[in-house]
């Protein structure tokens, strides 16, 4: 089985919509693949509709955290979408999107930037508008060269000259409110150090012990040595690890399934599921 366990479709910040997302992904010889967009389940409805045979959809959320001025992405699988005090805390952070942003592309209007939030806006669409959408006007004027290349301390990165905070979880409120409504818990990304700061690594233990199901190890923004530090981190606090493309679409120059999870590790993320159940396709 090969097991893509996050991406990202048009209802935040990929390129593709849902449905598009997974034909492409039956088309790479995925046989699992999870949505997993910014803090909405809005693709989900879509990508089940459009689910071709052979491919399972694991509905899912990556969920925007932060933990002493670090931020941090969790993401969610299987969880219940109804559950009220998740759903809560996931529409106050799309609240907070449209003011963030408009606050970015005024910090880069004053460092000489010539963005409009118009152009912002059209970008992002009907999705959750985020920061690879600025990214992306950047590379269209001409600012950077790619998206990955305004994520810097000079323009988006999270110390970056044109960064603003937005409402996130508490990580710990985060695996509490998954839990409860039923879902697993898995730290994205957690060594990503050219995306910005990182959580120290005493800070996983303590997420650990707080009920955290797992790290996700194998990520382009991961070498190996960081690869097999985490293996090792895992495997002393009992984690489960994940691998997965953290596809975005044509924003992003990694490519559906180009990091994948073991089977085993997949049907133990079921087994400890009880608020949602894989969806198998049927042809949609």
């Amino acid at each position: 089985m090969r097991i893509d366990l996050h991406t990202h479709s048009t209802a935040s910040d990929g390129t593709d919509t849902p449905a598009e997302l997974v034909r492409n992904a039956a088309a790479a010889g995925l046989d699992v693949v999870a949505l997993t967009d910014h803090d909405t389940v809005g693709g989900h409805a879509e990508a089940r509709a459009a689910l071709p045979a052979g491919l399972t959809l694991i509905t899912g959320a990556e969920l925007s955290c932060r933990l002493d001025g670090v931020s941090l992405h969790m993401l969610a699988y299987l969880f219940d979408p109804e559950e009220p005090e998740l759903a809560r805390e996931r529409e106050l952070v799309r609240d907070d999107r449209v003011p963030r942003a408009q606050g970015m592309v005024g910090k880069l209007r004053d460092l000489g930037v010539p963005l409009t939030w118009e152009q912002v806006a059209r970008i992002a669409g009907d999705g959750a508008v985020g920061r690879p959408h600025i990214a992306t006007a950047l590379v269209d004027l001409g600012v950077v060269p790619s998206v990955s290349d305004a994520f810097t301390s000079e323009w988006l990165a999270n110390d970056g000259r044109a960064y603003v905070e937005k409402h996130e979880l508490d990580p710990f409120d985060a695996i509490r409110l998954v839990k409860a409504a039923g879902g697993v818990t898995v730290f994205a990304h957690p060594l990503a150090v050219k995306r910005g700061s990182c959580v120290p690594e005493s800070a996983i233990a303590e997420l650990a012990a707080a009920g955290l199901d797992g790290i996700e190890v194998d990520h382009m923004d991961h070498d190996a040595p960081t690869r097999a530090r985490l293996r090792g981190m895992a495997a002393e606090l009992g984690l489960l690890t994940t691998g997965s493309s953290d596809y975005h679409g044509s924003r992003k120059t990694c490519r559906l399934g180009e990091y994948t999870t073991d089977p085993e590790i997949y049907g133990e993320i079921v087994r400890r599921a009880t608020g949602a159940f894989p969806v198998p396709g049927t042809g949609g």
